[in-house]
């Protein structure tokens, strides 16, 4: 892998060590922690947690425990250098595995995570082999349901489930969910105002049966493409997205 870079969000908050190229840190990352409703003394999962971005986003709003899944060696790595920059020690932790095989014994309050946008069959492979893993391109490509399950299975009963995703996925989402989860919010994430969302932020309660939320979402830029004060709350003040 090459010389990694050093990036900082959340206003010079977080610092990370990233590759290059490849799965990278971006707004998804950002948001995604955002919308997580986890509480002080709360113990969170981050299935494929690359160099920890949501992480560490999570981390630095509500000071919680946290560890982070991540399949590939290089970015688990990294990801745990980037704990001693973030002054996380004792309570940030990586461990590097498939999620799939990842069992805690429903052992988290909370589970967030970013999958891979392209399914199975629908993508072209990336040349760089670190960007292709990272998107569940090497080997069997995980598909949401594969995610969701990973999500319950480490989850205590009532526990939630963040995830961020394409906002055409959203119909496959709710149906992975079943009746394995209830209390569905869907959160549009709008480009501008007036344009169609391209991301989706969804969260579920594990063993609930109270009905779905749809949200008024968050529009993310203005008009001359400067980010919307709600949004800029949550890049430069870590305000949450309820």
């Amino acid at each position: 892998m090459d010389q990694p870079e050093e990036i900082f969000v959340l206003n010079k908050r977080v610092r990370l060590l990233q590759p290059p190229k490849g799965f990278r840190t971006s707004l998804d990352s950002v948001m995604l922690a955002a919308a997580c409703p986890a509480k002080a003394g709360d113990h969170i999962l981050d299935m494929g947690a690359g160099v920890g971005g949501a992480t560490f986003c999570l981390f630095r709003r509500t000071g919680c425990a946290v560890t982070g899944v991540e399949i590939q060696p290089e970015y688990a790595d990294l990801a745990l250098q980037n704990i001693a920059l973030n002054q996380a020690d004792g309570k940030v932790t990586f461990i590097q595995s498939d999620i799939r095989q990842y069992k805690t014994g429903s052992a988290f309050d909370h589970v967030i995570c970013n999958p891979p946008y392209f399914e199975t069959g629908g993508y072209t492979v990336s040349p760089d082999a670190l960007r292709a893993q990272a998107l569940g391109h090497q080997d069997e490509a995980m598909s949401v349901k594969d995610w969701i399950d990973a999500g319950f299975k480490n989850l205590r009963s009532g526990g939630s489930l963040t995830m961020i995703h394409q906002a055409g996925m959203t119909d496959d989402i709710v149906q992975a969910l079943g009746r394995r989860f209830g209390a569905i919010e869907i959160i549009p994430l709008w480009p501008r105002q007036g344009e169609a969302a391209k991301r989706v932020i969804i969260r579920a309660r594990k063993d609930r049966q109270t009905p779905c939320t749809l949200h008024p979402g968050l529009v993310l830029h203005q008009d001359h493409d400067g980010y919307t004060p709600e949004t800029d709350g949550i890049l430069r003040d870590m305000l949450p997205l309820t």
